[in-house]
C-alpha cells in the first residue's frame, strides 16, 4: 500500500504552524513530508536549524521527510554526494533531486550507509532512469516522484504522464505525484496557482484528484503540494486513499425514489465483466431486490454518465443498477435516476471490468 503525504515550507512560515498541520496530517493517516531546500538566503545555520526543527517534529509523528535539493546547493552546504551525513544528521528519510547528476552518482548515492532514499524526478520523459539502473544502484533506496507545478496550464498532459511514468514502474520503483488543495495557500516559490502533476487537477476536488491516482494504478505516493490543506480536505483525501473501493459522486435526479436511491448510494456494486460499450452493469441489485416493484418514470433520453435503473417494464432485467457510457435511445424500460458528477466523468473508463465501486451522494 502507497503512502500520503503534505508538504511544508518551513522558510515560508513558523514553526509552530508548520508542527500543528503535521499533527493534524499524522492524525488522518499521512506518513510523507515534502519540504524544499532549494536555496538558502541569510545564515545557512539558521536556516538549517529551523529546517531540522521542522524534521524533528515530523520524525516524532513517524513521519518520513524528504527534501528535494538542487546540485548547487550541495557545493553552497559543503555536502558531496558519496558522503550523505549532512542529511542523516538533519533527520531526512530522502533527499530528492530537483535536478540530476550523471547517473552514476544518482546510483552511488543510493549506497549510502544510512539507508537515506533517494528519489528522482519523473517528469522528465528522458531516459535518465535508464541511465542510473545501468550503474546498478540499489532499488531499494531508488525512488522517483514526478514535478509539480504552480503556473497554470504548465502542469502535465495523461499521454505524457503515463508515458513518463512507465519508465519508472517498469523497474518496479516506488513512484509519487502530486494533488492540489484548495483550501492551501502557499508553496516554494510566491507564486502558484495549486501545487499538482497532471493539470486536468488542477480545478478538482482533492479527493477527485486522489481517487484518478487510486484508480491509475500507477503511482504509490500521493502528496498534496501546496500548504495548508484543511482538516476537511485531509479527511477527504484519508477517505479516498484508503477506501475498499472507489466511490463516484453522484448526483441523484430530483424525482428519484427513497428505493431507488437505496440501490445506489447502500450497496456496493461491481462492473460486470462481460462488458457491453453502453452500459457499465451492476447486476447484482436485480437479484437483491427481485421482489420489489419498479414503477417506470422519469424515461427520458439518455446521456453518458447517467445512473440507470431497468423498471419493470424490463421483465427479468428490473432493479439492475447501470452506468451509461454513451448516450442511448430511453423505449420507456430505464429509469434515469441520478448522473455522475460532472467533475468525476472522466473517472469511467478507469474502472475496471469484475472490479467494484460505490456510489455516494453529491
Amino acid at each position: 500500500m502507497g503512502k500520503l503525504g503534505v508538504s511544508v515550507y518551513p522558510e515560508r512560515s513558523t514553526y509552530e504552524q508548520d508542527a500543528a498541520y503535521l499533527a493534524l496530517a499524522a492524525k488522518y493517516g499521512f506518513k510523507r513530508v515534502f519540504t524544499s531546500l532549494l536555496e538558502i538566503r541569510g545564515n545557512k545555520d539558521e536556516v538549517v536549524a529551523s529546517f531540522k526543527r521542522v524534521v524533528d517534529h515530523a520524525n516524532q509523528l513517524g513521519m518520513q521527510v524528504m527534501v528535494d535539493i538542487n546540485p548547487a546547493l550541495f557545493k553552497q552546504l559543503g555536502v558531496a554526494y558519496d558522503d550523505l551525513a549532512f542529511f542523516h544528521d538533519l533527520g531526512a528519510w530522502g533527499v530528492r533531486l530537483d535536478l540530476g547528476f550523471t547517473g552514476a552518482e544518482e546510483a552511488q548515492m543510493t549506497r549510502n550507509p544510512y539507508g537515506i532514499k533517494i528519489e528522482v524526478n519523473m517528469s522528465q520523459g528522458t531516459h535518465y532512469i535508464d541511465n542510473i539502473m545501468s550503474f546498478s544502484p540499489n532499488r531499494d533506496n531508488l525512488l522517483g516522484s514526478h514535478n509539480f507545478y504552480p503556473h497554470r496550464y504548465s502542469g502535465l498532459g495523461q499521454d505524457f504522464f503515463e508515458f513518463a511514468t512507465a519508465m519508472y514502474t517498469r523497474y518496479d520503483l516506488n513512484t509519487a505525484a502530486f494533488v492540489n488543495a484548495h483550501a492551501a495557500t502557499f508553496g516554494p516559490w510566491p507564486t502558484q496557482d495549486g501545487l499538482c502533476t497532471l493539470e486536468a487537477h488542477r480545478d478538482l476536488p482533492l479527493a477527485t484528484q486522489i481517487k484518478h491516482y487510486v484508480l491509475m494504478d500507477s503511482i504509490n505516493d500521493v502528496i498534496i503540494g501546496n500548504a495548508y490543506a484543511s482538516e476537511a480536505e485531509l479527511k477527504a483525501a484519508h477517505d479516498a486513499f484508503y477506501a475498499d473501493y472507489p466511490a463516484l459522486r453522484v448526483i441523484p435526479a430530483a424525482d428519484s425514489t427513497a428505493l431507488e436511491r437505496e440501490l445506489m448510494f447502500a450497496n456496493a456494486h461491481s462492473y460486470r465483466g462481460d462488458r457491453s460499450e453502453y452500459l457499465l452493469r451492476s447486476s447484482q441489485t436485480r437479484v437483491k431486490y427481485a421482489d420489489r416493484a419498479f414503477p417506470a418514470h422519469h424515461t427520458v433520453a439518455i446521456q453518458r454518465g447517467d445512473v440507470l435503473i431497468d423498471n419493470d417494464g424490463y421483465g427479468q432485467y428490473k432493479g439492475e443498477t447501470q452506468i451509461a457510457l454513451r448516450e442511448m435511445v430511453n423505449d420507456g424500460r430505464v429509469n434515469v435516476v441520478g448522473h455522475v458528477h460532472p467533475e468525476e466523468l472522466f473517472l469511467l473508463p478507469y474502472l475496471k471490468p469484475w472490479s467494484g465501486f460505490t456510489m455516494t451522494e453529491a
